[in-house]
């Protein structure tokens, strides 16, 4: 199959188009540095021609509120257009676990209206959720960090890595189209605030992780269960000991 992976130079885009590769098939990387940009709409129909599946791994520039649902509004418009003109039998995308849940969080709206766009369009899909990434912790420790003290959120999370993720996504866009929702989470559940606090002793990052119920993960409160995969997920085999180890 020919796979156009959008955002194929990324984090999850890249390992997904090495997996299809190892696989037989014949991946195309896709991304503004490949000469395909899905906001102005540059490259998109030519890349398109003879795809039997798009792959949407991309991600928005910025995580501003109006900047993020404009990226996937746009990029998704133009990709669907891009799609049906060219034929395209199945059309994949990475989404969130939880995103439904979480209308507080701009970027988890972003995510959802994505996702309408993609089950309105007529496109035989597919939609992969995904829980965080282990790769993120970083990132969410920086955000929530103010004169050097971590304040996290209680909720339940279940990260997996990111190249378990990439592998589910492989093999969903070689499948057929589920016109649905697959999620995808890691073996073992944490509170958001032990997640993040276990990483950065690992790391021996000597911030200071502070558990409060109330505050916020990207402008949106956790219950237990707000970020978990549902019962009956596929969930991946690293767990975060084995992450960190490596």
């Amino acid at each position: 199959m020919k796979v156009v992976v959008i955002g194929g130079t990324g984090l999850i885009g890249s390992t997904v188009v090495a997996r299809l590769a190892e696989h037989g098939h014949d991946p195309v990387a896709a991304a503004p540095n490949t000469g395909v940009n899905t906001i102005t709409g540059e490259g998109l129909n030519e890349v398109l021609a003879g795809a039997d599946v798009v792959v949407d791994v991309s991600n928005s520039p910025s995580f501003a509120d109006d900047d993020v649902l404009a990226f996937f509004r746009t990029a998704t418009t133009n990709l669907i257009d891009a799609a049906k003109d060219a034929g395209v039998g199945h059309y994949v995308a990475l989404s969130v676990v939880g995103a439904e849940r979480t209308p507080d969080s701009g970027y988890m709206r972003a995510k959802v209206a994505q996702e309408k766009l993609i089950r309105d369009s007529g496109l035989p899909y597919s939609l992969v959720h995904a829980t965080q990434f282990f790769e993120f912790a970083a990132g969410i420790a920086d955000s929530a960090t103010v004169d050097g003290v971590v304040t996290l959120p209680d909720g339940g999370v279940q990260p997996v890595a990111a190249a378990e993720v990439s592998a589910a996504v492989a093999r969903t866009s070689v499948g057929a189209p589920l016109n649905g929702v697959v999620e995808i989470g890691g073996p073992e559940v944490f509170g958001m605030d032990g997640w993040i606090r276990t990483v950065l002793a690992a790391r021996e990052d000597d911030r200071k992780v502070l558990t409060d119920p109330s505050a916020r993960y990207f402008g949106t409160q956790l219950t237990e269960k707000t970020l978990l995969p549902a019962e009956g997920s596929l969930l991946g085999q690293i767990t975060l000991s084995d992450w960190l180890a490596k």
